[in-house]
């Protein structure tokens, strides 16, 4: 397949990558500014988007580009570029796709579990409601952003992405110093559900999209193991052997992080990968201490 990727650089992308070549496809970057090799295509999602000449030899679009969530404190501004990175990329790729006699006939695009927004213990399967709130909100707007790909007959595919751990980057780097100098603890009361993803899995899961016919629409990519903050708590200080006594209250996490705090870390999202478990998709790692281990090397003392 020749297979066209948004967001090549980024943590999933860097992943990704190597995975699909391995697999014989043809991988073509989507690059902004000049491009520098026969492999990059050039795109300007702040300029209208991609061109036909860009896409009309490709099979398949990957898009996972989008402005980071997780870095500075949620500003007018940002989060501005927080949707529009998402929506108006989204949108301009879909059109561009669907105005193509010929062109790509799949289209996997990255979306996440802030759908469904602060939904306490609910269990939550594709066929749950969007919430309330500024991601909710964002995450339908870049989902329906996709609808002329769709209309056009072009299988659509949104991967709602948990929280993806790897040491890399993201949440799990973040959180492992603290824990490592004995500062780690509960955030909040503890009793949100973080909904997880191990980084090999979530490259693993858009490359099975890819390929897959069967994944269609919206398909939540989270690991089956249900985990609150406090399991998560207790299991990240288990596989690095240091105590975790020392929590952060809910109006502290706030007072630092803003609004930030209360859609990233207090909120609670227990989503279930239905679909994936129907598909018998075999996750590399279905629970989170396995994932803990394999990706902080830490295994089990003899």
């Amino acid at each position: 397949m020749r297979i066209g990727v948004t967001g090549a650089s980024g943590l999933v992308g860097r992943d990704l990558i190597p995975m699909l070549e391995a697999n014989g496809g043809e991988v073509y970057r989507f690059v902004r500014g000049k491009t520098t090799s026969v492999q990059q295509r050039a795109w300007a999602p702040q300029l209208g988007g991609v061109s036909q000449e860009s896409l009309q030899d490709l099979d398949a679009v990957i898009h996972l580009a989008g402005e980071n969530i997780g870095e500075g404190r949620w500003s007018a501004a940002k989060k501005d570029r927080i949707r529009s990175s998402r929506v108006e990329g989204t949108r301009a790729i879909a059109q561009a796709m669907a105005s193509l006699p010929n062109g790509p006939r799949t289209f996997v695009c990255a979306s996440a579990i802030g759908f469904y927004g602060n939904r306490g213990d609910e269990k939550l399967t594709e066929a749950a409601t969007v919430g309330k709130g500024f991601l909710p909100e964002v995450c339908d707007a870049w989902e329906k952003a996709a609808d002329a790909a769709r209309e056009r007959g072009i299988r659509v595919v949104h991967l709602r992405f948990g929280m993806i751990l790897s040491p890399e980057g993201g949440a799990l780097a973040k959180m492992t110093l603290p824990f490592k100098l004995c500062v780690g603890g509960i955030i909040g009361n503890g009793k949100q559900y973080w909904s997880w993803l191990s980084l090999p899995d979530a490259a693993s899961i858009v490359a099975a999209a890819v390929h897959d016919s069967r994944f269609v629409g919206a398909v939540n990519a989270v690991a089956p193991e249900e985990t609150t903050n406090l399991q998560f708590t207790k299991t990240l200080g288990r596989v690095l052997s240091r105590p975790t006594i020392f929590p952060m209250p809910g109006f502290a996490a706030r007072l630092a992080l803003g609004e930030m705090a209360n859609d990233l870390l207090l909120s609670s999202s227990r989503v279930i990968p239905e679909k994936l478990q129907s598909l018998n998709y075999d996750f590399q790692h279905p629970t989170l201490e396995q994932a803990l281990r394999d990706l902080l090397d830490r295994p089990l003392s003899s």
